[in-house]
């Protein structure tokens, strides 16, 4: 079991430790409470330069500087109560000083009345992979021959790689997971020109990868946020140094710092399917535009229009509301795009994630012209979309793969 220091504002958090804990046994993650005493609280508050009206948070200082003295921590999970705005400033000094004073990776989670397992168990897995995955993550070449496979939620993406080069590719909706990856991956090693017997590796990342690993007998199955990240790095070429990236996909979202390319913090999802490629999808038909079309209409935007609603039902309704009040389709397009960059900037970006340069932007959403230029107009820094970044997660797999290679051994 590998040992993560739980910071939290309490002991037992809000009645869903037993969730906490049973989600991180299920993916090999022991949960351990930093022991603190009275005069440690004391010396962090000094160290901090803050105290809080909430001894509670007073501790949570405390616990961060034990993880310094405790050499059996190997990640850090920062939890604090979604609608506490003073817990939200200490989980992000918190993060800021372990950051400046380890090289654990960390990961941060809001908790609501009904917290949702599937992101809890995306956030342990992750953090899992980090952790004991280092050595492979750190890879920064492909070698030999090897495929890639990103099996998400909307659509599924294939690459055949050699010797660090895309030589093949497919991207096709995704339908039944297996079935999708079966032809993608029959596209993808027609457009490179080999057979599958020829291939040394295969990796598999994505929301259908268990299936899709099993069904292909891939050598390697990761989670997308360390695979998507390690990908990124690799299109940007930002594999040394620091990184942000941003990953838009058709019904999910993340935001992760790198430090070598490796994650070292990241946050995921929206308030809603508003912040996904979903929304931009629904909103293209609306303004009787292809997908691909749309980010060329927000650009040539003339006035700002702002739509009142994150909801991504609602955000259509107000969509059609605003275009029958006169405003044109190009400033309504430009609305879309401005709506989803803020959802992911104001509920991901300002609350769990420091930005740092450079800023990569990839997944579906990243071909949107009009979504790259409202981050930056955001975040007032030039955002990187690498060629081919719908296929990070798949490049990342092939990547990584390439590590396991048979005919290494």
């Amino acid at each position: 079991m590998t040992r993560v220091a739980q910071i939290s504002c309490g002991t037992e958090y809000s009645g869903m430790q037993w969730l906490l804990n049973e989600i991180a046994e299920s993916v090999g993650i022991e949960l351990v409470f930093p022991e603190v005493e009275y005069d440690d609280v004391e010396r962090a508050c000094e160290i901090f330069g803050l105290k809080m009206d909430s001894s509670s948070l007073n501790m949570m200082m405390a616990r961060a500087l034990s993880v310094l003295d405790d050499p059996t921590i190997k990640g850090v999970l920062l939890l604090t109560c979604f609608r506490c705005a003073e817990g939200a400033v200490m989980k992000n000094e918190i993060r800021r000083f372990l950051h400046e004073q380890t090289d654990l990776p960390i990961i941060t989670y809001s908790n609501v009345e009904k917290p949702k397992e599937v992101e809890i168990y995306a956030r342990l897995d992750a953090l899992k992979t980090i952790i004991t995955r280092k050595t492979l993550l750190m890879r920064e070449r492909q070698e030999g021959l090897t495929l890639g496979v990103d099996s998400g939620s909307s659509t599924t993406k294939v690459v055949v790689m050699q010797d660090n080069k895309i030589i093949g590719k497919a991207w096709i909706p995704t339908t039944e997971p297996v079935k999708s990856a079966s032809e993608a991956v029959e596209i993808a090693l027609n457009d490179a020109d080999v057979r599958m017997e020829d291939v040394e590796a295969t990796g598999v990342t994505g929301y259908g990868r268990e299936l899709v690993a099993k069904s292909l007998g891939a050598d390697l199955s990761l989670e997308e946020i360390s695979v998507v990240s390690k990908g990124a790095a690799f299109l940007a070429d930002r594999q040394r140094g620091e990184a942000t990236v941003i990953d838009i996909g058709g019904m999910s979202n993340k935001v992760v710092t790198l430090r070598d390319g490796i994650p070292d913090a990241f946050a995921l999802g929206g308030i809603c399917g508003g912040s996904s490629g979903r929304f931009l999808e629904v909103a293209a038909h609306r303004l009787g535009v292809d997908i691909s079309e749309l980010g060329e209409l927000a650009l040539r935007a003339k006035e700002e229009v702002t739509l009142q609603s994150y909801c991504m039902v609602f955000g259509i309704q107000d969509l059609v509301v605003t275009l029958a009040g006169g405003a044109s389709r190009e400033d309504v397009a430009a609305a879309a795009c401005r709506s989803v960059a803020n959802q992911v900037y104001e509920h991901q970006m300002a609350q769990e994630i420091e930005i740092r340069s450079p800023v990569i932007f990839v997944g579906g959403v990243s071909l949107i012209a009009g979504v790259a230029r409202e981050f930056e107009e955001m975040l007032r820094t030039k955002i990187i979309v690498p060629e081919n970044s719908q296929f990070a997660g798949a490049v990342g797999m092939a990547l990584l793969a390439s590590g396991l290679r048979k005919k290494m051994f």
